[in-house]
């Protein structure tokens, strides 16, 4: 017996040891500043504790199911060209409630049966349905839409992690949220520019290369003007960057653009010709021949390279051009260096808005960690001092438990980086509770044994054997109920569900583990017969 209670001593001093490690890693020295500045560095504070912004975005899903219906329509447009129909109007009636909507009017009756070719085998993502006086509406798939407007969610959150990375902000929370109303949670503790990140964060940085067909020009009036007031077939009309003066130039550029951002590859901070602030930016390799395509076909044609929407820099294609380039347009370096960045992690699928924003100073955050930290020290004493007078020795052995639970679950936090919030330090504080409520249900059974005439070893036997099965009841309940919080909750909620859970967990092994060790070693030191101090 004493073999084994040695075994078991060691586990429990060796499972104390590492979540110590845990908690403090290597500190640089063993004072209290030094084990203080060891706890920061490994258990991260949440925005609630270390104060920053709170932002709740939606995604504008319509626009990326724009941006798909317009390439169907120039799909559907190419096919009726290749089969040599003519006459016909496209268009989408209802461009605010239903974009995955197309309707196509004149269409000769007698090649019906061509356009529903068309859209069989190049569009199988919509389908098509015949109406009055020979209409036709060529609408997105259910499925397809909803698929489509899930991945530009999933995409716009991906690209803003990638941005708020690159920025250097820690331990940031960026996670869908709501249900079904395409919204965005984001939290960002510590940030000290909130303004820029959220210009850098909402930029589409849309990079396309496009043909300028006509311009600059003074305003819209004057563009449609010099064209007869018709906009030409395949083209569309684009705002030029704003001019020192304020005025802005206007341009007709390609519907279809040569390359897009999806055929980039890298960006980075460069210089003109002139010496002056630019993007250079390589393309990949198949973006790169399709540029070199491209160009080949348009030699002293004129090309635009537009970002976000406007047109920066046009030039004139003098020869071929491969997989490089710049863009230019009075940039500051500041500005080039964030252009940069929001290229390379991609461009956001469709434009986000703003719903919430909140900021949390350090100073309530320091707030927040002083009250809960008192909460948890004053309950915690309150607790061990109840069980010292209530249960006398054997609270000793209970309070023990209580600190070793309390040290594995901060060293659960060191080792995952999972981020504490006040709600985490909520969970802490209620694993607390869990942890003497194991005990009371422990030491009122062995108390019961000792009063049906039980000696101290079977009572402990028969006290730790019975109320083990309500013990796992309870925990495992209450496991349940954490692991529905951190699935359908959000950041502080998922904060208190972790703290929770774990706790409950390191709970089972010293409640039940630790105190049935602690009872043993005292029993070994006892002569038989002698009481047990309970």
């Amino acid at each position: 017996m004493n073999k084994n209670l040695g075994g078991k001593l060691i586990v429990i001093i060796a499972v104390l040891l590492f979540f110590v490690y845990g908690i403090f890693g290597v500190p640089s020295g063993f004072s209290g500043n030094a084990l203080v500045a060891s706890l920061q560095k490994r258990i991260s504070l949440g925005l609630d504790l270390k104060g920053g912004t709170h932002l709740i975005l939606q995604v504008q899903v319509n626009d990326a199911v724009n941006v798909d219906s317009d390439n169907a329509i120039q799909t559907l447009k190419s096919g009726l060209r290749a089969a040599k129909i003519t006459g016909v109007d496209i268009s989408k009636p209802d461009l605010a409630s239903h974009p995955e909507q197309i309707v196509i009017k004149g269409m000769p009756p007698e090649r019906s049966g061509d356009l529903r070719t068309i859209v069989q085998d190049r569009l199988p993502e919509y389908d098509l349905t015949s109406g009055a006086n020979n209409a036709f509406t060529v609408a997105m798939k259910p499925t397809n839409l909803s698929d489509l407007k899930t991945r530009a969610v999933q995409q716009a959150i991906e690209t803003i992690r990638n941005r708020i990375d690159q920025l250097g902000v820690s331990e940031p929370i960026i996670e869908e949220h709501g249900l079904g109303q395409y919204q965005i949670l984001v939290q960002l503790p510590g940030i000290d520019d909130p303004a820029r990140v959220k210009e850098v964060m909402q930029s589409t940085a849309m990079l396309e290369i496009r043909q300028v067909m006509g311009g600059p020009y003074p305003s819209q009036e004057a563009a449609l003007q010099d064209k007869g007031g018709v906009m030409p077939e395949d083209s569309m009309l684009m705002p030029g960057k704003t001019n020192p003066d304020g005025t802005q130039s206007w341009y007709f550029v390609s519907r279809i653009p040569a390359v897009s951002g999806k055929d980039l590859r890298t960006a980075g901070p460069g210089t003109d010709e002139n010496g002056q602030p630019a993007v250079s930016f390589t393309l990949t390799a198949e973006g790169g021949r399709k540029f070199y395509a491209f160009t080949s076909a348009h030699v002293k044609d004129l090309l635009g390279v537009v970002l976000d929407g406007k047109v920066q820099s046009v030039a004139t294609i003098d020869e071929p051009i491969h997989d490089q380039g710049i863009i230019k347009g009075r940039f500051t370096e500041q500005e080039v260096k964030d252009q940069s960045m929001i290229l390379r992690s991609g461009a956001l699928p469709a434009g986000i808005k703003y719903l919430e924003e909140r900021t949390v100073g350090p100073s309530l955050g320091t707030d927040s960690i002083r009250a809960g930290v008192r909460a948890a020290v004053y309950g915690m004493t309150a607790v061990l001092i109840f069980m010292l007078i209530y249960y006398r020795a054997a609270g000793i052995n209970a309070d023990l438990a209580l600190v070793l639970n309390l040290v594995i679950l901060l060293g659960f936090l060191g080792f995952t980086g999972a981020t504490l919030t006040l709600p985490g330090i909520a969970g802490v504080i209620l694993t607390v509770g869990m942890g003497v409520d194991s005990n009371v249900l422990i030491f009122e059974r062995i108390r019961e044994e000792l009063r049906n005439g039980k000696t101290p070893p079977s009572a402990v036997e028969q006290g730790f054997g019975h109320a083990w099965v309500t013990i796992v009841d309870t925990h495992v309940t209450t496991i349940v109920s954490a692991v529905i919080l951190f699935l359908f909750g959000t950041g502080p909620v998922k904060g208190f569900a972790v703290t929770l859970s774990f706790g409950l967990f390191a709970n089972l092994f010293t409640a039940v583990f630790v105190s049935r060790v602690i009872f043993d070693w005292v029993l070994s030191r006892k002569r038989v017969g002698e009481a047990l101090s309970i």
